[in-house]
């Protein structure tokens, strides 16, 4: 086919004025939704460069289209694309029932080592939302994509290899097993006359107890935060939020937190502060001559009641930080990239009620699920959520739907295109061509205040003008 492919040169992309991009149109209503974002996609490109850039599309096959057609789910020609072609797009997919593949989407992520998780949230004008101030909302989400749970290390309760794990705990940590309440065949007495008196049948349930593995690495960990800090500063962002469960967790995403502080004073240490450094910092320009312990008695509440050892350490800690005075005193640290941490509990609570507080957010696979789709519902609904899934060491990068086929909509022409356009809005500010994806921005902005929209929208929206999801699209084209 004609067009250049997309190349990658010692870690920068070098993208052609003809680039060829595959793509996966998506299931159910994917068909609908394809033909709709890629007239906005192919328009923006031709009002932005007046017919000096051009892409070339290459459909590639997955989900249930891929199934009926060659009988594989992700034929190996789909990867093979992918790999060579480096950037491309998808719609939604279908997650096959029964054995084999457990999510088509992970199995892209993990088998093309797609280690980063994109999700910007950002609020558009007159879009229905559920709270106050989701213009308040302005986020990139960096979600590790290829560990914790999401590793797929798991053994089914009552399989020979869920109780070869349990054996060998038993056997080499036995102080863990006997974490596991339930490690041993036995319901308790009591509970088994209770279920007995209200005519519960007695049955033998032997030992079930399902076994999963996280694992949480440093290495993950570092191109992980690496990239979200790179993205950061390139972006003009205040701060990078590690969110994280360590209080419960702590050789796992207590070990996240610690990696992700290193990691920016290691790599960026002139370009950022975390936010302990700036309290001290902040203590030094408000309170000029305040000694090492005093500073340290104004960080930590509470510092008079520990003991000498406990005081030692945060005034080694204060210590250390006054070394940065040269280069980050005198109110210069107000002007770094600020990084900082925060419980994932409390983090969905203060996204609602403190949103301007959050940036840019580095977490773990399970953390960002649920942050994503949350953050992704003050703005609007999954509906119009954009996502990408990219390694950013060699390039590879697939543009994708956050939300599901919607089968029973499928052929209708209805709903709503808006997480793939904006999908591929992304694609083309990842490609540099950021005058084309301002103008998907601008149209899209442009369709949402004249309130021509679809179906998702017109119902909570008054005066509304109701579009199909090919109308949508022309709406958007004409608001460029």
């Amino acid at each position: 086919m004609s067009g250049t492919k997309v190349s990658n040169a010692n870690g920068k992309l070098i993208v052609p004025n003809d680039p060829i991009l595959p793509f996966i149109e998506g299931d159910g209503t994917g068909p609908d939704i394809w033909a709709a974002s890629v007239r906005v996609f192919d328009a923006a490109v031709e009002k932005a460069y007046g017919g000096t850039r051009k892409i070339h599309w290459k459909e590639v096959l997955a989900g249930e289209k891929a199934f009926n057609k060659t009988g594989n789910w992700l034929p190996d020609e789909t990867l093979a694309a992918f790999n060579e072609y480096l950037i491309g797009i998808k719609g939604p997919l279908t997650t096959p029932i029964g054995g084999g593949i457990r999510s088509l989407n992970v199995a892209l992520r993990q088998i093309l080592d797609l280690y980063v998780c994109l999700r910007p949230v950002r609020y558009f004008k007159g879009v229905p939302s559920p709270v106050k101030r989701p213009e308040d909302v302005d986020m990139v989400i960096f979600r590790e994509n290829t560990e914790d749970i999401y590793a797929g290390i798991e053994y089914a309760g009552g399989s020979p290899e869920a109780q070869k794990v349990l054996d060998f705990l038993a056997a080499e940590f036995p102080k863990e097993f006997n974490k596991i309440r339930f490690g041993t065949a036995q319901r308790s007495q009591e509970w088994q006359s209770l279920l007995e008196q209200n005519g519960m049948a007695k049955r033998e349930v032997g030992v079930n107890v399902g076994i999963g593995f996280k694992p949480v690495s440093f290495l993950g960990t570092e191109r992980l935060v690496h990239s979200a800090i790179s993205y950061a500063l390139k972006n003009n962002r205040r701060s990078l939020t590690l969110v994280h469960k360590g209080n419960i967790m702590k050789f796992t995403e207590g070990a996240f937190r610690e990696w992700g502080y290193g990691i920016g004073t290691e790599f960026f240490r002139d370009r950022v502060v975390t936010e302990r450094e700036s309290w001290i910092l902040g203590n030094v320009d408000a309170h000029p001559g305040i000694s090492a312990e005093d500073n340290a008695r104004m960080v930590e509440p509470g510092f008079d009641m520990m003991t000498p050892d406990q005081k030692k350490k945060v005034v080694a800690e204060v210590e250390i930080a006054l070394q940065l005075l040269p280069t980050h005193g005198a109110g210069q640290w107000k002007k770094m990239l600020m990084i900082k941490d925060a419980i994932a509990d409390i983090t969905l609570q203060q996204v609602l009620t403190r949103a301007k507080d959050f940036d840019v957010i580095a977490t773990m696979n399970l953390n960002g699920d649920y942050l994503s789709d949350a953050l992704a519902a003050q703005v609007g609904g999954i509906g119009i959520a954009p996502g990408a899934n990219i390694n950013y060491i060699t390039g590879h990068a697939i543009f994708e739907a956050t939300h599901g086929t919607a089968p029973k909509y499928a052929g209708q022409d209805k709903v709503n295109p808006g997480s793939v356009i904006l999908s591929g809005e992304m694609m083309l500010r990842y490609m540099g061509w950021t005058e084309a994806a301002d103008l998907i921005i601008k149209g899209m902005d442009g369709a949402i205040g004249n309130k021509r929209v679809t179906y998702d929208f017109h119902r909570l929206m008054d005066g509304a003008t109701l579009l199909k999801c090919s109308e949508f699209g022309e709406e958007i084209i004409n608001n460029m």
